[in-house]
C-alpha cells in the first residue's frame, strides 16, 4: 500500500498569519495534534502541533535555566526560544523544516520516516502542493478496515493448512516438522520447539491465513542442553 491509499485528504490547516489561539481552538475542535501551515500560494511552509504549544509563557510552561547556563548557550539561543514562547502568530512557533512524503511513497517508507525523525503526522505532497496528510491514526484505521475484506472463495481446510505451513517455511524461524491440522477453519498445530519464542511466531503465522477461525497450540518444547520437555499451556491446562 501506498500513502494515497490511507491519507486524509480533507486537511485542516492554518495560514502564517493566524493567531495561535486559532490554531489551538483548531486543534481542539477537529480532535487533531497538529496542522500544516500553507501560505496564500498554496504552498506548505511549516507545521504547527502540540509540541509547539507546550513551552508558552501565558501559562508559566516557558524554560527556566540558571542565569549562567543561560550565558553558556547565548543570546542567539536565548532569542529562539523566546519567539517561540512568547510568538503570537503561528509563523513565529511553528516547526519550518517539515519531513513530507508523496503519494506514491510506500507505507513501510511513510513508517520509517516517522520512526526515524520521531513525529506523529506526515504531510502527503502532490507536487508542491499539499495533497493529504498521514498520522498514526490512519494506520490504525488502516489495520482496522483489514476486518472488511472480502473472504477469500479458496479458503478452504485444504488451502488452509498449505498456507500456514508455507508461510512458517518462509521464515528462519519455522522449526521443520511441523503438523498443522485443520478442520473448519480450527487450527490444530502439533510438534517440537527449541526456542519458546518460535512459538507466538508460529501461531501469529497461523492466525494471519485467510479462513482460519481458531488455533490450538500442542506445541511442545524441548530445552536442548538439558532435554527438559514441556507441553503446552492450552494442552497443560487440558489435562488438570
Amino acid at each position: 500500500m501506498k500513502a494515497h491509499h490511507i491519507m486524509t485528504r480533507k486537511v485542516i490547516k492554518v495560514a502564517p498569519d493566524d493567531s495561535i489561539t486559532d490554531a489551538a481552538r483548531l486543534m481542539l475542535d477537529n480532535h487533531v495534534s497538529g496542522l500544516p501551515v500553507v501560505d496564500l500560494k498554496g504552498d506548505l511552509v511549516g507545521i504547527v502541533t502540540e509540541r509547539d504549544l507546550l513551552r508558552r509563557r501565558e501559562i508559566g510552561t516557558q524554560r527556566k535555566r540558571p542565569r549562567w547556563l543561560d550565558f553558556i548557550l547565548g543570546p542567539g539561543r536565548q532569542a529562539e526560544e523566546y519567539v517561540q514562547t512568547a510568538g503570537r502568530r503561528v509563523d513565529e512557533i511553528m516547526t519550518r523544516d517539515v519531513q513530507t512524503v508523496s503519494e506514491d511513497t510506500p507505507l513501510s517508507d511513510v513508517v520509517a520516516l516517522m520512526e526515524k525523525y520521531r513525529v506523529k503526522r506526515v504531510p502527503v505532497m502532490a507536487g508542491n502542493k499539499l495533497a493529504g496528510i498521514i498520522s498514526r491514526q490512519n494506520f490504525v484505521r488502516a489495520v482496522a478496515g483489514l476486518a472488511r475484506e472480502v473472504p477469500d472463495p479458496t479458503a478452504d481446510d485444504t488451502h488452509i493448512q498449505a498456507r500456514i505451513l508455507a508461510e512458517i517455511a518462509r521464515h528462519g524461524w519455522g522449526p521443520s516438522g511441523l503438523e498443522v491440522f485443520v478442520r473448519n477453519g480450527v487450527v490444530d498445530i502439533c510438534g517440537v520447539i527449541t526456542d519458546e519464542r518460535t512459538r507466538r511466531a508460529i501461531v501469529v503465522a497461523a492466525e494471519n491465513v485467510t479462513g482460519v477461525k481458531q488455533v490450538h497450540d500442542h506445541l511442545c518444547w524441548v530445552d536442548p542442553m538439558s532435554g527438559t520437555y514441556f507441553e503446552s499451556e492450552e494442552d497443560r491446562t487440558k489435562a488438570s
